[in-house]
């Protein structure tokens, strides 16, 4: 098996602990590969390099010019292996490869982005209410930025930290999940052969406590972006609190995806399927609460079985393949744990709602697509995060009706609607609770746009212009321009 070291201040590095763990495929859970086992020790030494590296040297000596040109070189090169980092992330947290190279092309597109972005950002001339001076303000990056990295899409969200992060000028270091470490680890040689200075990003492997806590509290360390589930995102925003770090946190959801008698059916059923059962449901975003008008509720729930028992399941690195496993062992056993919940508490199960284990799925982490419905908004599994592919429908009467369920959570992360009226479509974009809402279509996302939850889905927004912001501080600077200064004892 291959075994991962640390990438420390432009070196590969052996973890502290002398320790390393095995990361498995789930397709087989057979281990394949050994991942550093960092500690605290390890953090120290990183954030000190990312320090060192913000505070002198070639990086902060360079020009917004410089580092967009860097850093769409690093995209260029991630667009030179999209196949084989595709190919290494499908193995390592089951996502289809097909997704997978598609994904791995489109983050090439954030470096671009942000490249392009680096030297736009602008201070203002303020014509202030003071005679005699001149006041203007300039955008400063913070710098050390910790990004803390989910498994169902690593690589893909840590760019949306990284990217605008080093355009802004920072410094990062970047702890991935210890189920998928190697598309980043495997990045770092990418991040070397674009030329970035040593130190500017470094990686460190590992488990939370022995990791991710150490480097949210560490003093250095000027703001955390994290990705991730709930409890883990209370806890760095109390952690970093304490010392006034700034944070961007993108939590769970349980987005509604609202059809309405009037849509295009054939569109919507295809729009709820790719909502749920895209990765396997294992996305922040997933429709995992489909809200159908009582007047279409069977047709379109016969529709959508129908569709979903055409869904191939198996080995995500078969081009044939739609579904692939769960990626840990952990969330295999969470979503089987909500399925039976569901059925305890009086859903109807319309399709699957068992665990795949013959055959080829024998060894692996296999759950059928699984659609429940006769479910209310305060069952559990409406209102609770499953992370898998369990979708919950809901019947709803008129658009009223539609807005206060879709609205009845405590998350706010996104939402679908599916309608041919115009008026509907915006009033009710307006009416619901969420940080992105897509009508007739779900799941698009863009470098362009800016992307984060209301409510307990999170704080702060990744992507587009205003990103690059929230990696700056802004700095108000005061010119005189009188020839003489009052005396400061004399009373006019």
């Amino acid at each position: 098996m291959k075994k991962y070291l640390l990438h420390i201040n432009g070196e590969w590095t052996a973890p502290d602990s002398n320790n390393w763990f095995e990361t498995s495929n789930p397709f087989d859970n057979e281990p394949w590969a050994l991942i550093s086992e960092g500690n605290a020790a390890d953090v120290e030494k990183a954030v000190q390099a990312g320090h060192a590296a913000f505070s002198s040297g070639p990086w902060p000596a360079f020009t917004a010019s410089q580092r967009g040109a860097l850093l769409r070189k690093l995209g260029d090169l991630l667009a030179r292996d999209a196949e084989f980092l595709a190919r290494l992330e499908s193995r390592d947290n089951g996502k289809l490869f097909a997704e997978c190279h598609a994904q791995m092309k489109y983050t090439a597109e954030w470096y671009h982005y942000y490249g392009g972005l680096a030297d736009k950002v602008e201070g203002a001339v303020i014509p202030t209410d003071k005679a005699g001076v001149f006041n203007f303000t300039r955008y400063e990056p913070l710098g050390v930025v910790a990004a803390i990295t989910p498994w169902n899409s690593p690589l893909m969200l840590a760019t949306w930290k990284v990217a605008p992060a080093l355009a802004a000028g920072n410094t990062v270091v970047i702890k991935p999940s210890e189920f998928t470490s190697t598309t980043t680890l495997e990045f770092m040689n990418l991040v070397m052969e674009a030329g970035f200075p040593k130190g500017v990003v470094n990686v460190v492997t590992g488990f939370g406590g022995q990791v991710g806590e150490p480097l949210v509290t560490h003093p250095l360390v000027a703001k955390i972006a994290f990705t991730g589930g709930e409890m883990a995102g209370q806890a760095i925003n109390v952690l970093a609190a304490k010392n006034f770090k700034k944070v961007i946190l993108e939590l769970g959801g349980k987005s509604p995806n609202i059809v309405f008698d009037d849509a295009n059916l054939d569109q919507a059923v295809k729009g709820a399927v790719r909502g749920i059962f895209s990765a396997a449901g294992q996305s922040c975003v997933a429709g995992s609460r489909l809200l159908l008008h009582e007047s279409i509720h069977d047709k379109f729930v016969a529709d959508m079985v129908a569709m979903v028992k055409e869904a191939r399941i198996g080995d995500p690195a078969d081009p044939e393949t739609h579904i692939g496993p769960i990626a840990t062992r952990l969330q295999y056993e969470k979503v089987l744990k909500y399925i039976d919940i569901a059925k305890s508490e009086g859903a109807t199960c319309a399709l699957g709602g068992e665990p795949l284990t013959h055959g080829v799925y024998a060894k692996g982490n296999f759950i059928q697509p699984t659609i429940f419905t006769d479910v209310s908004n305060n069952m559990r599994i409406a209102q609770e995060e499953v992370f898998g592919p369990v979708l919950s429908v809901i019947r709803f009467k008129d658009v009223e009706d539609a807005i206060r369920i879709a609205n009845d959570i405590n998350y706010g992360l996104a939402a679908g609607i599916w309608t041919t009226s115009l008026e509907r479509a915006v009033y009710v974009s307006e009416k619901i609770k969420a940080g992105t809402v897509w009508i007739n279509t779900y799941r698009d996302t863009s470098y362009t746009s800016p992307f984060g939850g209301y409510k307990r889905s999170g704080i702060g927004r990744e992507g587009g212009r205003d990103a690059i912001k929230d990696y700056l501080q802004v700095k108000s600077v005061w010119v005189s321009t009188g020839m003489n200064l009052p005396n400061p004892f004399l009373r006019e």
